[in-house]
């Protein structure tokens, strides 16, 4: 079994952005700029912005923060995003979900200007990714695609199945899986919770991605000998032997499933990494469109 190293390979991204940033402010160009709106206070919520907004000062960027109470109202939360999609000094952001229940998180996210949406949500740049045009590719996916990448796994002609149908990242980790790419031109099954004969399909993929939101759900009998696991999961189970009190596990039964895996993703550190680094590279990418 070999890890593949979300957090050191994000790293090596990190350093390359940072270079070409460093280029660009030696040529007298402003740096991009990466905005992101939280509203409310939930704890993963805001882990997961101030990690961005760390990130963005570790590759140069300038970045913002627009913090609303969760009693927002949807009009005032649109009419913030109408002036970010105006402000020709900031190259993308983000809205970070999820949303009170009284705002409309299809009305947020299709109310983003697509060459701003370095999250890759809205329905123009999904509807790019699906007939392979340009577009931003939402974070996670593109992270792990990076991944598979640069540490030259196989994926042609092999059987990949994706285990959960999210429009963030199972759908599309299945249509890039598809593409006739490198990586890529996998067989690609789309799996999920109403799929017979689950554990079976499973034990049959020679890639299988676990992005189905239940910890520790992909047991050793689900997997493949020689297999690449990509564990997309992130959960907290409490555990009173730990000083936080909790520990980090993932979709995936790590310790019994790595033995029998080629090649298996940890967590933490593991695809995390890899989206905060993805979602960088889409940020350069539409500093560098503008």
């Amino acid at each position: 079994m070999q890890i593949l190293d979300g957090k050191s390979c994000s790293e090596q991204i990190r350093q390359e952005i940072a270079d070409q940033v460093s280029q660009l402010k030696s040529e007298g160009r402003r740096p991009p700029h990466l905005a992101a709106i939280l509203v409310g206070n939930d704890g993963a919520s805001e882990t997961y912005v101030a990690n961005k907004v760390k990130d963005c000062q570790q590759v140069g960027f300038e970045s913002s923060l627009i913090r609303f109470d969760n009693s927002v109202s949807e009009e005032e939360l649109l009419t913030k995003i109408a002036e970010l999609n105006a402000d020709e000094a900031v190259d993308g952001f983000i809205v970070q979900l999820p949303l009170p229940g009284h705002i409309d998180e299809h009305k947020v996210t299709v109310s983003i200007d697509p060459r701003k949406d370095v999250d890759g949500f809205c329905p123009e740049n999904v509807g790019n990714l699906c007939l392979g045009l340009p577009t931003f590719v939402s974070a996670t996916p593109n992270g792990i695609m990076e991944l598979l990448a640069r540490y030259d796994i196989e994926t042609e002609g092999k059987h990949c199945v994706v285990l959960g149908r999210s429009n963030i990242v199972g759908t599309p980790m299945a249509i890039l899986m598809s593409r006739n790419s490198k990586p890529g031109n996998s067989t690609v099954t789309l799996a999920h919770s109403r799929t017979a004969n689950l554990k079976a399909l499973c034990a049959e993929a020679d890639i299988l991605v676990a992005a189905i939101g239940k910890p520790e759900f992909v047991s050793a009998d689900m997997v493949k000998p020689g297999a690449v696991v990509i564990d997309v999961g992130i959960t907290r189970l409490a555990d009173e032997s730990r000083t936080s009190g909790f520990r980090l596990v993932g979709d995936v039964q790590f310790d019994s499933v790595a033995e029998k895996a080629a090649w298996i993703t940890p967590v933490p550190g593991g695809v995390g990494p890899m989206t905060r680094a993805s979602l960088l590279q889409n940020t350069l990418k539409a500093y560098l469109r503008n």
